[in-house]
């Protein structure tokens, strides 16, 4: 399962990963944490969007939190927990891809805080991995200390998927723009042609493992 605070972040921070999982025939499921509200003039063409990126990667389920973008600290965490505890419950995923806990977005530290909670092994012991992705125009923009920095040590060879991954993004128009913008096709390459390097193959996604049960 991928907890995605905003859709796009699922293949911004996982896509390749997800296609992966998806042709070793290992079920995926997509959390949507917010969404824009229904007078927005983008709000029908973002659902068209979500379609079709549904199809693409071919999710098993899409579920939703009632959450609108930007305004998840008027909720109170408890709630968004319990939201969502129980559609992790109903899934029973056994990897689980989480927000990073420092990304700029305070929607994408509230949506990690109570995601985080629901991965609890007395539980939630069906989840035995649980990772922070990295996502574009958040991750890369936290303070440069040590404690609010990314550190990957995990790292997926997704040169199989890159291009699809590339595909997958241009549905979402309104958020890809030119480079140097972070969410440009060149920087979502340049970044996994980077990890690539670190970890000997051509493209891969980089996470930080917080907990594995064997």
């Amino acid at each position: 399962m991928v907890v995605a605070t905003h859709p796009d972040d699922e293949t911004l921070g996982c896509g390749g990963t997800l296609l992966k999982h998806k042709a070793n025939k290992d079920e995926i499921h997509w959390l949507i944490c917010t969404s824009l509200n229904k007078n927005h003039k983008y709000y029908k063409t973002r659902e068209k969007e979500i379609e079709q990126v549904t199809k693409i990667l071919n999710f098993d389920s899409v579920s939703f939190l009632p959450y609108e973008t930007s305004k998840l600290d008027q909720y109170s965490v408890s709630e968004i927990i319990y939201k969502m505890s129980k559609i992790i419950k109903k899934l029973k995923p056994t990897i689980i891809y989480l927000p990073f806990k420092e990304d700029v977005h305070s929607d994408h530290k509230i949506i990690f805080q109570a995601s985080y909670s629901c991965t609890k092994s007395f539980r939630y012991s069906f989840i035995k991995k649980v990772y922070m992705m990295e996502t574009l125009s958040e991750t890369e923009f936290s303070p440069s200390l040590k404690k609010d920095s990314f550190i990957p040590n995990t790292f997926v060879d997704i040169s199989k998927y890159i291009k699809k991954k590339i595909q997958i993004m241009k549905v979402y128009k309104s958020e890809i723009k030119r480079h140097p913008f972070p969410r440009s096709l060149k920087s979502i390459k340049a970044l996994a042609s980077l990890r690539g390097s670190t970890s000997g193959c051509k493209f891969a996604e980089s996470f930080m493992l917080l907990k594995e049960i064997k």
